[in-house]
């Protein structure tokens, strides 16, 4: 299991160094919040390793590296992305394998070699994504994301926040399968989506990924308090 609790807050860190810490302090202490989302601008500027030093000092909750978007590569490339995460001391990564079944499988078995959590996504928040929303990937494409991972015994996935009507096909696609999925959404406050009604969508596994509505705001500890509770069943 990647996370202690069934529902949480998860601070997106896609910021810079001096936010992020800012953000590490007024929030760790918090209860509904479950872990941490570090993207590309933490790993690009501070490095991985730094990233998670800082994060260490607040905070021995998961922390989860989204590489926007990892596992879009050759097969083979998986195990030296799993080795530089799992040597920073990330304890999770996200995939959105666009690049094809091969390199989905490989990559998930490569982070599971490293010993990370693995996390699945598959459709995204933004229009012109998927074919039939004028976009470039196929619809049928984006299910088969979902369905290779659960297949490899995946059972942590990223739905879209905007969208619960999608999140609840997911869900009802993975648990015919047999599989008892924890969803992650990002989406919220700035992109439209609703904690409230992505949670219900998504059943009693889930934690909200908040970006931009938490870090513009002016009061960074009550805001992740407020949004924390929406999560409460």
């Amino acid at each position: 299991m990647i996370m202690k609790q069934d529902r949480s807050l998860i601070p997106a860190c896609d910021v810079d160094a001096a936010t992020y810490e800012a953000l590490l302090k007024a929030t760790a202490d918090i209860d509904g919040v479950g872990g941490y989302k570090l993207g590309f601008m933490l790993g690009l500027s501070l490095g991985l390793p730094r990233a998670v030093e800082i994060a260490r000092k607040y905070t021995t909750k998961p922390l989860i590296y989204d590489h926007q978007k990892a596992g879009t590569d050759i097969p083979d490339t998986g195990k030296g992305f799993a080795r530089v995460c799992k040597r920073s001391g990330i304890d999770a990564v996200i995939l959105f394998p666009q690049a094809g079944p091969e390199t989905e499988r490989a990559w998930i078995n490569a982070c599971r070699d490293e010993g990370l959590g693995v996390i699945v996504g598959g459709l995204m928040t933004h229009k012109g994504y998927t074919r039939g929303d004028g976009g470039w990937i196929a619809d049928e494409a984006v299910i088969e994301m979902y369905l290779t991972a659960a297949r490899e015994k995946v059972t942590d996935f990223v739905v879209p926040g905007t969208n619960p009507e999608a999140i609840s096909k997911i869900r009802h696609m993975l648990e015919s399968g047999g599989t008892i999925p924890t969803f992650y959404a990002p989406g919220f406050g700035a992109q439209g989506g609703e904690i409230r009604m992505a949670a219900d969508a998504a059943g009693p596994n889930f934690h909200a990924i908040v970006g931009r509505a938490l870090v513009e705001a002016s009061d960074m500890k009550a805001a992740a308090t407020l949004m924390a509770q929406q999560l409460k069943g």
